[in-house]
C-alpha cells in the first residue's frame, strides 16, 4: 500500500524552487549587510565573502613632521609608527611611488644625501640623516600591510549624521504610512459592494476594475499630473505636496486591492451575511462587524504589496514632490549618493541597508498572513 505522504516529484520540483529563490534573496541581502559595516579601506580593496579573512593593502602615509626629530650621537632620527592596529603587519615598503614594494622589513633603505629608512613588521619606522631634517611636512612612506578585519559602525553614523539620509526617512514614512492606509479603506468599501450588494452595472465595474489593471502607470502619469495641477490651482493647493503622492498612489493601487479584497469577501460564507441581514444589520454594520475582522488576511496581503511598492518607488515620489531636500524620498536620496558617492561603496551599503530594514520588518511581521489572503478565497 503507497502512504498518502509519499512526496511526488512535482514536490521536490517546488521546494527546490523555494530554496532557490530563497538563497537568491539571502546571499544578495547578507552580502549588502556585511558590507554596510566593513571598514571602507578593506571594502575598497576585497569583496564582502572575504570579510572574515585578513586583507592586503598598499597604503601611504607621511611620517611625523620634522620638528619632532631627536639627535641620536651624530644623527637626526625620526620615529613612528604606521598602523593604526597593533594586530596588523607591515610585509614591504618603500619611499617612493614608482617602487613601494623595494625593500623588505627591517631593512635599512638609503635614501638621498645619506639619509636612511628602516620599517620594521608591528609598523615603527625610523628615518635617520647625517644632518637635520628640514621642510613643514613628513616624508612618504609607501608600504604593503596585511589588516586584519574589522567592522565598525562608522558608516552608519556618516550616512543618518551628514547625508541628509534621516530627513528623507522621515519622508519616505510621511508618504508611505497614509498611501497604503487610504487605498486600503476605499478598496475595501468597494469590494464589499462588489462582492454582496446588488446594484445595475455591477458586472461592468468589476470588469473595468479588472482592466484598469494591465494600464502602464507611465502612460498616466503626465494626465494624472496635469489633472492634479489643474484642480490644485482651481483651489489654492500646491502642486508640489503630500497630497498628490497620496492620491496618486491611492488611484494607483485601488485596482488590485479592489480585486484582491473582493475575491476573499465574495468567499465568505453567504450564511453569515444572511443571518446578519435577517437579525435586521445593515451593510455597513455588516462590513464593519462581520467583514472587517474575517478580511484581515486579505488586507494584510494587500498592506505589504502596497507599503512595499511605496517605500520603494521612486518615479511618483519624482514626479508629485519634485527633487528638493525638504521633500525627497529615501530613494530618491539613495539616487542622489549613487550620483555623488559613485566610489564610496561603505556610504552606498549603509544607505541602501537602511532603505530595506522598514520593509523587512514589514513583511516579516505580515506574512504569515499573506499566502491566507491570497488562497483563502479559491479553496472555499
Amino acid at each position: 500500500m503507497v502512504s498518502s505522504s509519499k512526496r511526488t516529484p512535482l514536490s521536490f520540483v517546488v521546494h527546490g524552487v523555494v530554496l532557490l529563490l530563497v538563497i537568491m534573496w539571502t546571499i544578495p541581502t547578507a552580502g549588502l549587510f556585511v558590507s554596510s559595516i566593513r571598514d571602507k579601506d578593506q571594502l575598497s580593496v576585497s569583496g564582502w565573502w572575504t570579510a572574515l579573512s585578513t586583507s592586503e593593502q598598499r597604503l601611504v602615509t607621511r611620517g611625523n613632521l620634522p620638528e619632532t626629530q631627536i639627535q641620536e650621537g651624530d644623527v637626526f632620527v625620526i620615529r613612528g609608527n604606521l598602523l593604526e592596529k597593533a594586530s596588523a603587519k607591515v610585509s614591504r615598503f618603500g619611499s617612493s611611488s614608482l617602487k613601494p614594494e623595494a625593500f623588505e622589513v627591517g631593512t635599512v633603505a638609503e635614501l638621498k644625501r645619506g639619509q636612511t629608512l628602516q620599517v620594521l613588521e608591528n609598523g615603527d619606522y625610523i628615518f635617520s640623516s647625517p644632518t637635520e631634517w628640514k621642510g613643514s611636512r613628513g616624508k612618504r612612506i609607501f608600504y604593503t600591510a596585511q589588516i586584519p578585519p574589522r567592522f565598525t559602525l562608522d558608516n552608519y553614523r556618516e550616512v543618518l549624521s551628514t547625508e541628509g539620509l534621516g530627513q528623507s526617512f522621515i519622508n519616505s514614512l510621511t508618504v508611505t504610512i497614509p498611501a497604503t492606509i487610504i487605498p486600503i479603506l476605499v478598496a475595501a468599501f468597494a469590494a464589499y459592494a462588489l462582492a454582496w450588494m446588488r446594484f445595475p452595472g455591477r458586472a461592468l465595474l468589476l470588469a473595468a476594475v479588472v482592466g484598469l489593471l494591465v494600464v502602464p502607470l507611465q502612460m498616466s502619469l503626465i494626465p494624472l499630473l496635469k489633472s492634479y495641477n489643474l484642480i490644485g490651482e482651481f483651489f489654492g493647493v500646491g502642486s508640489k505636496t503630500y497630497v498628490g503622492v497620496w492620491l496618486a498612489h491611492t488611484g494607483f493601487g485601488l485596482p488590485l486591492a479592489i480585486y484582491l479584497l473582493r475575491n476573499y469577501i465574495a468567499g465568505l460564507p453567504a450564511e453569515i451575511i444572511e443571518s446578519a441581514r435577517v437579525d435586521g444589520a445593515s451593510d455597513f454594520d455588516i462590513f464593519r462587524k462581520i467583514i472587517l475582522p474575517l478580511s484581515f488576511p486579505a488586507l494584510a496581503s494587500f498592506a505589504i504589496f502596497q507599503f512595499l511598492w511605496v517605500w520603494n518607488d521612486l518615479l511618483i515620489a519624482m514626479v508629485f514632490l519634485g527633487n528638493n531636500a525638504e521633500h525627497l524620498v529615501l530613494t530618491g536620496q539613495l539616487r542622489e549618493l549613487l550620483g555623488s558617492r559613485g566610489g564610496n561603496w561603505e556610504i552606498l551599503t549603509a544607505s541602501a541597508f537602511i532603505t530595506i530594514i522598514v520593509p523587512l520588518c514589514v513583511f516579516f511581521s505580515l506574512q504569515r498572513y499573506l499566502v491566507r489572503g491570497l488562497l483563502a478565497g479559491s479553496v472555499k
